[in-house]
């Protein structure tokens, strides 16, 4: 069999080798005359897959490395008997995280303290979920709003959008993109839910850039204490005034963690061993996610939560590389934004880091530890004989972007 598959799934190579000749490409590049003689196609968020792709090549199964499934015409598949898997829940970890490291920094930046703020979350699947426990370990007060969930449950957690909105005073949204139905989410931050915000509200998108029409959102800047972006319409050709609109900019990478592109490529390669009948002989080795952990030493830090996470993730670093594309003449800034992503460098999830945290330090471990952290609690020196590389920590540096 030959495999067709987008050259940024991790480890694609080494997983799908044993079902033939691999043939790697960038996934924008990926068209029909490339698959006319393929049985398997591996994509990321970047292909569409639709008829227009697949008809008239000899494609039996397809399977996306990403949690979400708007660039795939499933109805489409399934009426032409192509199998189809995805990765949900793979990088929502990932995403998680990427919010938490855009919280502490807008608190930084506004002088809002987290712990006296609401924040409203739209859509509350396996990523919008982890951002609830997260947000709260944090000391916010979460709204939630699902409908489908609340038709599902009947669960008074979930609120109409309306109640979030009256109070939220930060919204994250983690959603798909849906064009049609009631659930329908194209565009659904315009004009029109934009009066029934809050003054001075904090944005942030790491679902789809359709969602938000950032004609509307520019337009009207000042209503917002902060923008954060991860997402854009019609990316790669992000609109840079919108860009310039934002406090954090970034190249659609929140989902980008080590562990997470694992997860994606391990899910699909177990999916398509069972549609072709194949005995599963490949996993992600065992070193890639059990190598020896970073200790991180904060027992000096007056803010053990931010320097610790700063430390893992300095989320305006990511912005910082997104705003040189404002530089780029405009026939370079979509291929940058393409680069940005293709040459991410290696950014560990939480869970792989060990924080050492003095005694004093006892109320911010207890939430370093809900954020999936390890940490040890001691006064004392770390041993010279001990195992785990050590990182300079982050302590008492401001962020580039803090007013």
């Amino acid at each position: 069999m030959k495999v067709i598959a987008d050259e940024n799934i991790a480890l694609v190579q080494d997983a799908f080798s044993g079902f033939g000749e691999i043939v790697t490409v960038p996934g924008r590049e990926i068209n029909r005359e490339l698959l006319s003689d393929a049985s398997i196609l591996l994509v990321r968020s970047v292909t569409e897959v639709n008829k227009d792709l697949l008809d008239g090549t000899s494609v039996k199964f397809v399977a996306s490395a990403t949690i979400g499934v708007d660039h795939v015409d499933t109805k489409y598949l399934q009426e032409n008997s192509i199998g189809f898997a995805y990765a949900p829940g793979s990088n929502s970890a990932s995403v998680a995280e990427y919010v938490v490291a855009a919280l502490l920094h807008i608190s930084r930046k506004t002088g809002r303290p987290l712990e006296k703020m609401n924040l409203g979350i739209v859509g509350v699947g396996s990523i919008g979920s982890k951002v609830y426990h997260h947000a709260a370990a944090l000391g916010l007060n979460c709204i939630l709003n699902d409908p489908p969930k609340k038709r599902m449950t009947g669960s008074d957690i979930y609120v109409p959008m309306d109640t979030l909105l009256e109070k939220a005073d930060i919204i994250s949204f983690h959603v798909p993109l849906i064009t049609a139905g009631e659930d329908t989410t194209y565009h659904m931050v315009n004009k029109e839910m934009l009066s029934r915000m809050k003054n001075n509200v904090i944005l942030i998108n790491t679902s789809r850039g359709k969602i938000i029409d950032e004609k509307i959102v520019r337009a009207q800047r000042e209503k917002f204490d902060g923008l954060i972006f991860d997402v854009w319409e019609n990316e790669p050709a992000i609109n840079i005034e919108t860009l310039k609109c934002t406090d954090i900019g970034t190249a659609h990478i929140a989902g980008y963690s080590y562990e997470g592109k694992l997860r994606g490529t391990q899910m699909i390669y177990d999916a398509a061993c069972a549609f072709f009948f194949a005995k599963p002989e490949w996993r992600v080795p065992e070193g890639y996610y059990t190598d020896i952990m970073d200790r991180i030493d904060i027992r000096n830090s007056t803010e053990p939560v931010y320097d610790a996470v700063r430390s893992v993730y300095a989320i305006e670093k990511d912005s910082k590389n997104l705003s040189a594309i404002i530089q780029k003449s405009k026939t370079d800034q979509e291929s940058y934004f393409d680069q940005l992503r293709k040459n991410y460098p290696r950014r560990r999830e939480f869970p792989h880091f060990l924080i050492q945290c003095s005694n004093a330090q006892k109320k911010s471990a207890a939430v370093l530890t809900e954020l999936g952290f390890k940490v040890e609690i001691s006064d004392s020196d770390v041993s010279a004989e001990d195992s785990n590389s050590t990182l300079t920590p982050v302590i008492g540096e401001h962020d580039e972007n803090k007013s």
